[in-house]
């Protein structure tokens, strides 16, 4: 039966697109169709690439690979999930928190990818919809954040939290980000929030900029709905899912965000611990800070 892989890359620099070419032609080398987004067919360049599009991307594939940044992974995770696709993340970026592999071990996942020499991680996700007026207004899924921001220029946002269907507090803020523990350590963690590791099973809820003294960043149990209602007096906010999918949200609306249907899957090919990649991507000062 013939394998098949796809290849999500950065478009538009001529480093990746290189990089991409090479992961291909091993691939196809190692007897894999090679499938690659339809928009960067033509950058890839390589006979014997299949070009595809949509949500069905990865539809059979036996894993997809990300070369680039966070951005690209996460954009690679919107074909993977839905065909339930391991995603295996080549760092070509400059942090790539979330990439397996470094340019410099390029060859090396490759050829450990053909030979299956990897274990798969679960990552959880949230779902998130938008109701106005008891009508459904919109809904999509994160795998880092659903983030909750006011428009440019606007006044702050007056928003009602609410957890499983009981009220919890009002705020007056710039956002609030229902995050992941795999985005613990993005937008959530720059407005103040934990970092959470990857194995615990928990929904984060984090104020940005609330005008309150109760503007404390909260883990919620995995199970829990979040119920965020906005000020029908107040702006009407702008909802961004992984920073890439926006959504205008009426005044007045209501935001749910509950645990993800399907997750996520990584493919891993070290056990290297969460504390050590954390220590390597933040560079943390492992001797003390003095």
């Amino acid at each position: 039966m013939t394998r098949t892989a796809l290849l999500v890359t950065h478009t538009g620099r001529k480093d990746s697109t290189e990089h991409a070419r090479t992961v291909a032609a091993l691939l196809i080398d190692a007897g894999f169709t090679v499938r690659v987004m339809a928009d960067e067919a033509s950058e890839v360049d390589i006979d014997g690439v299949v070009p595809v599009s949509g949500e069905h991307a990865a539809s059979g594939a036996e894993i997809v690979f990300a070369l680039g940044g966070d951005g690209t992974l996460l954009r690679a995770a919107e074909a993977a999930r839905p065909a339930g696709a391991p995603l295996l993340g080549i760092n070509l970026g400059k942090v790539g928190f979330l990439a397996e592999a470094e340019l410099r071990d390029l060859h090396t996942a490759v050829r450990r990818a053909v030979a299956r020499e990897y274990t798969v991680e679960e990552r959880l996700t949230v779902d998130v919809s938008i109701v106005h007026n008891d009508r459904l207004v919109a809904s999509s899924w994160a795998l880092n954040e659903a983030s909750l921001e006011r428009g440019a220029r606007a006044r702050l946002l007056e928003v009602r939290v609410d957890v499983d269907g009981r009220r919890l507090s009002r705020y007056g803020c710039d956002g609030v980000i229902c995050a992941t523990p795999t985005g613990s350590t993005a937008y959530a963690y720059s407005a103040g929030g934990p970092v959470v590791w990857p194995g615990v099973e928990a929904l984060l809820l984090v104020p940005i900029s609330a005008h309150t003294l109760f503007n404390r960043a909260l883990v919620v149990d995995p199970s829990s709905t979040i119920s965020i209602t906005i000020d029908p007096a107040g702006p009407a906010p702008v909802l961004f899912c992984d920073g890439r999918r926006a959504f205008d949200v009426p005044a007045g609306a209501v935001i749910t965000v509950t645990r993800g249907a399907p997750p996520v899957y990584l493919a891993r090919l070290e056990p290297r611990p969460f504390t050590d990649r954390l220590v390597a991507k933040f560079d943390l000062p492992v001797d003390g800070w003095r």
